[in-house]
């Protein structure tokens, strides 16, 4: 990582959060992708897969399927996430899979030096976008909520205390949980530096009276943007049911703890014959 890097603050904040909610190494398991940001399991004491562009989030489904004892966490920037990866964001969310999503999200494509990425706003200028980026930016909060999902919180990569907070609360939550990180990339968007992001988040914890659980001023808050930033759990409502629980198969408990078939390529081999 470049020096300065966000991936720095969000790496120390992660394994802050993972050691104050008591997680050893093995009861972990870091799914990442293609970026930047999908180093951080190389650098990481835990279990860790690197998965293919985009696919992060449907290797971790697998991977929570198989052992939905272990607490797996995405680590993925926002060309990952919201480009390469945004249909499986969106049924994700829906499905409510038992799985915290952090999405680096420094507006830019860095790993692939500086292409304009889902996130980037209208008119940001790249190599191979020299007269500015003519797409709106994608909002991941409101898409989040418009998908379903029922934790969704910001926070940034400048703020450690902080952002070690909103990640120990996303490993609490039962299902899907969306922890949107924003992060200066120090190479290819300067524009979007430490000194622009600094003065304008603010703490949606911090306002009186601000309810969490409230779905309409959820989407306020998510359509908040430009000289306010809202950072914190915008979206939170427990007890649905996730995804794992509900799958038949997983009702004898996780698969890796179920004894082996034997007889299951017999099985499968009589089950083919029905249909030939």
């Amino acid at each position: 990582w470049c020096t300065g890097c966000g991936n720095f603050g969000i790496w120390n904040a992660l394994k802050k959060a993972l050691a104050e909610s008591g997680l050893a190494p093995h009861q972990v398991m870091l799914i990442s992708g293609i970026g930047c940001g999908s180093k951080l399991p190389d650098y990481t004491t835990a279990n860790g897969y690197m998965s293919i562009h985009g696919r992060t989030l449907a290797v971790a489904t697998g991977a929570r399927l198989a052992n939905y004892e272990l607490k797996v966490i995405c680590t993925h920037g926002d060309g990952d996430g919201y480009g390469e990866g945004g249909n499986h964001f969106l049924h994700s969310a829906r499905r409510n899979i038992g799985i915290v999503d952090i999405v680096q999200n420094n507006r830019v494509y860095g790993l692939t030096k500086g292409q304009y990425s889902p996130t980037s706003p209208a008119g940001f200028m790249t190599k191979t976008s020299p007269q500015g980026a003519i797409e709106e930016a994608f909002n991941p909060l409101a898409i989040a909520l418009a998908a379903g999902a029922a934790f969704i919180s910001r926070s940034w990569s400048g703020d450690i205390a902080h952002l070690t907070w909103v990640i120990k609360e996303a490993l609490k939550h039962r299902g899907y949980a969306l922890v949107d990180v924003l992060q200066p990339c120090v190479s290819f968007n300067r524009m979007y530096s430490y000194d622009w992001i600094r003065p304008r988040v603010y703490k949606v914890q911090d306002e009186p009276g601000y309810d969490p659980g409230d779905k309409a001023a959820a989407f306020v808050k998510a359509e908040e943007w430009g000289e306010r930033i809202p950072i914190g759990i915008l979206y939170r409502v427990e007890g649905r049911p996730t995804y794992e629980e509900q799958v038949p198969a997983l009702q004898a408990g996780a698969l890796v703890k179920q004894p082996l078939r034997i007889k299951a390529a017999e099985e499968y081999e009589a089950l083919k014959q029905e249909y030939i």
